[in-house]
């Protein structure tokens, strides 16, 4: 788990070190325990190391084998690489280094692309080979591991975030009126490639990119999740299904327990992270097992913390659990770091969580396990029984999911931003992709594997990084996500959703925390603004040092003159979003 960073230049100039230094430094939150750079004339890499699969300095990168021709950086962790290590000996290749570094810069010599497929884990890396002189860039499946790009005709750069390709300099920070159009309607989900900011692309998940010391560049989709059972698991009953179920996720929690002493877990005390402690304990973890839950104060008549069933499950499985509450002067006083540590401006309440408890769980070890990606998978929304029964599944979607029409949309920000309707574009097209027949698989596929992507799995993986800690998350192994796509509607959507998942956690956990009421990670101070925090939003929506010309002063009167009954479908604020884009472009200095 690290920070990557790299350029390749095209005009037969050498690569600009000073920027890669000054893009790789501004990493070191993710990779806090080492750093290391690597000129070679037209490329230049940087990393900076989050030490956890291999203590030794042979695993340091960027990681040089001068007899294969390869210098890589790498971001993530390969769980299966002890497994991949065995083949590759068996082939004759010998290793330095005890880590997965290693086996995937060999792998790839001995492989090439057909490497990709042979990996379980979550990643991010780039390959130069020096005798072609071409550099290989390669995404994880379901994005846990971002990566971000600037192509010019002069250079390509690359680096984990967003915000360390802007300290490479020659990027102007002005606005992608589509991400833009997207951001405020698909609830802040920006689809790769997109970005906020114009110049600036991210690698969509499971895509391989080969660029040449010329700047020729192609791009190729190396993983799809196609959807529905073979006609061999068209027999299978419900109970088979549970069964299958539970074992792939028994054997992707083990896999992730892999080098990892002290090992944590994010609990929220729903289902999702509850059968995850149920798993650990099964595979083995005992007195080092970990579990960390936060809480808010309560505002507008919700509840804001779901202690009663995450402390259900620390007793009974008796971990050394830590609870954490935060009040709302230390949100205010945090939402600026938090902005800060995004890749992309987030609007959901749960991101100041998982910075806080982030920053908690960082003090006790470097590895949490979170239980992203159930939803999605396992139908566990309110949306997917209204899309299954509806004569118009893309309307009915983007009624239950958008947070504007287009029509409002076009009311809200300046005319100047108001290009197309992008996010309905983008729903549609998507829904009439070949690969899932059935309409709420169709939701599902493009929940798992774009909205997941850059929403839940974005907001853990740059909460998290920001304090160096490790996040895995089991129900995002590729084996877990193709059975999930196998599973039929009917057995997903009963039960308020999840149905399949929360039959097959009866096995494991309690079941006190899978028939109560659907919960989620509340922050009710910024979905009921109030307060101070509603004076802050304010002064953040009407200064006029913070007008970049983005709002229409018509509904910003609106939305502060009644904050409250301005909320989303998903029942977020429209105000918040709003203050949102300009507190994340001010803390990224645009």
């Amino acid at each position: 788990m690290c920070g990557i960073a790299g350029e390749l230049r095209f005009d037969n100039q050498s690569a600009d070190l000073a920027a890669v230094e000054r893009i790789t430094q501004s990493l070191t939150s993710r990779g806090p325990d080492a750093c290391g750079f690597n000129s070679q004339g037209p490329v230049a890499l940087g990393h900076r190391r989050l030490k956890i699969m291999d203590l030794c300095e042979a695993s340091g990168q960027p990681m040089i084998d001068s007899a294969l021709g390869l210098s890589m950086v790498f971001n993530g962790a390969i769980y299966n690489y002890p497994e991949l290590r065995a083949e590759l000996e068996a082939l004759g290749y010998s290793f330095f280094s005890g880590g997965d570094t290693e086996v995937l810069l060999k792998g790839f010599h001995a492989w090439g692309e057909a490497l990709l497929p042979r990996l379980n884990g979550m990643f991010a890396f780039a390959i130069w080979q020096r005798d072609v002189q071409e550099l290989f860039i390669a995404r994880d499946r379901l994005g846990i591991k971002p990566l971000y790009l600037s192509k010019t005709g002069d250079r390509l750069r690359f680096a984990s975030t967003l915000p360390a390709l802007l300290k490479g300099g020659d990027i102007a920070g002005v606005l992608n009126p589509v991400a833009l159009n997207h951001y405020m309607s698909f609830h802040a989900v920006v689809p790769a490639p997109d970005t906020l900011i114009a110049g600036i692309e991210k690698l969509p998940p499971g895509t391989f990119m080969r660029v040449d010391a010329s700047g020729k560049a192609s791009q190729h989709r190396w993983w799809t999740l196609e959807f529905g059972a073979s006609e061999d698991e068209q027999r299978y009953s419900f109970e088979d299904w549970q069964e299958r179920t539970l074992t792939t996720l028994r054997q992707s929690v083990a896999l992730r327990q892999r080098a990892a002493v002290d090992v944590g877990v994010l609990l929220s005390g729903g289902v999702d992270s509850s059968l995850l402690v149920g798993l650990l304990r099964e595979a083995g973890a005992a007195d080092n097992l970990l579990t960390f839950s936060i809480g808010f104060e309560d505002a507008g008549g919700e509840r804001g913390d779901e202690f009663k069933y995450s402390d259900l499950i620390a007793q009974h499985y008796q971990t050394r659990h830590h609870q954490l509450r935060i009040q709302e002067k230390e949100i205010l006083e945090q939402l600026p770091a938090a902005f800060r540590a995004m890749s992309e401006p987030m609007v959901s309440h749960d991101c100041i969580a998982f910075y806080l408890l982030s920053r908690e769980v960082s003090k006790h070890c470097k590895v949490v396990q979170s239980g992203q990606g159930a939803d999605e998978l396992f139908a566990g929304y309110h949306w997917y029984p209204q899309v299954d029964g509806a004569d118009d599944p893309v309307a009915a979607y983007l009624k239950a999911f958008r947070d504007r029409s287009y029509e409002e949309y076009a009311e809200t920000v300046q005319q100047q931003w108001v290009k197309g309707d992008f996010s309905g574009d983008f729903v549609r097209q998507h829904f009439a992709q070949p690969g899932a027949d059935a309409a709420v698989d169709k939701a599902l596929r493009i929940d798992s594997t774009v909205m997941l992507v850059d929403d839940p799995v974005k907001r853990v993986d740059n909460m998290t990084m920001a304090w160096g800690l490790e996040a895995r998350v089991p129900f995002l192994d590729h084996n877990v996500a193709e059975l999930s796509a196998k599973i039929p509607a009917k057995y997903k959507l009963p039960d308020g959703g999840k149905y399949v998942l929360k039959e097959a956690a009866r096995k494991v956990i309690p079941a006190a925390v899978i028939d109560r009421p659907k919960g989620y990670f509340p922050v009710p101070g910024l979905k009921h603004l109030q307060g101070n925090t509603l004076n802050w939003v304010r002064e953040m929506l009407t200064d006029p040092s913070q007008d970049r010309g983005l709002y229409n002063p018509a509904m910003l009167d609106k939305l502060l003159n009644d904050p409250e009954g301005q909320l989303t479908p998903l029942r977020g604020s429209k105000l918040w979003q709003l203050a949102a884009v300009n507190l994340w472009l001010s803390e990224q200095g645009l």
